[in-house]
Order: C-alpha cells, then structure tokens, then sequence
C-alpha cells in the first residue's frame, strides 16, 4: 500500500504508520507481533462525478490521456475511506491495521462506493 497524504508519519516498503497507528496490506508487521486480534476495521466513502469534472474528463477521453479529474476523485476517495478505517480500529483499541483491502462498487449511475477494510490488532514489540 503506498504511503501518501496527510497524517503519514513514517513509511517503509512492508508497512506505514498513519495517524500513529502501523498500517499493513500483510497479515504482519516486521518486527512487531499481534498479541490480540479485534475484529474487522472498516470505513467507506461514496463519491460521486459532478458536471464540471465530467465535461473535461469527457474532452479528454476523446483525445486520449490520464483522466486526472477521475484520478484525484479516487485518491481523495482512498484517503478518506482509510481515515475512516483507521478511526473504527481505533474505537476498537487497535494500534494497529493489517490485510488491509480496497473494493469499489458502483451503487448508483455515476457514484461509487470505496471501501478500505482490514484486520484491527494489538501490536507489540517482537522480542529479539
């Protein structure tokens, strides 16, 4: 999962740590061990294409090219939808999030639902 927006606070290549709580698309966290699992985290987001950005998106993808528009919609979109993931492992008393996922799913014509959701754990400190 890359690691990128607000509230990044480090960020390796096997994991982040994101609003002081490690965050993990693998079921482990290198020199951490789960001590208790919690239960699924999950927070979602609708987003919905609005005229403006269709118009350019729609001149674009006659010429061809990256719809940015589109791009951007879905960032924001990830970012929010972790945010959210991130809040509900929190009321759970994780410090910690791994196998997170994505899914999207069109729920209307012309908005999508993202969904980020993974396993909230208790970490700790991996004796040596």
């Amino acid at each position: 999962m890359p690691c990128a927006g607000e509230g990044i606070i480090s960020s390796k290549a096997e994991f982040c740590l994101v609003m002081s709580m490690l965050v993990s698309t693998t079921c482990n966290i290198p020199g951490k061990r789960v001590v208790k699992t919690l239960g699924v985290a999950m927070g979602n987001t609708v987003r919905a294409r609005f005229i403006g950005r269709d118009i350019i998106a729609g001149i674009r993808n006659i010429i061809g090219g990256e719809l940015k528009e589109y791009t951007k919609m879905m960032e924001d979109a990830r970012e929010e939808a972790i945010k959210r993931m991130l809040a509900h492992a929190e009321q759970q008393g994780a410090n910690a999030v791994v196998n997170v996922r994505f899914v999207t799913a069109q729920i209307a014509q012309g908005a999508a639902e993202l969904l980020a959701y993974g396993t909230a754990v208790v970490v700790e400190d991996a004796e040596e």
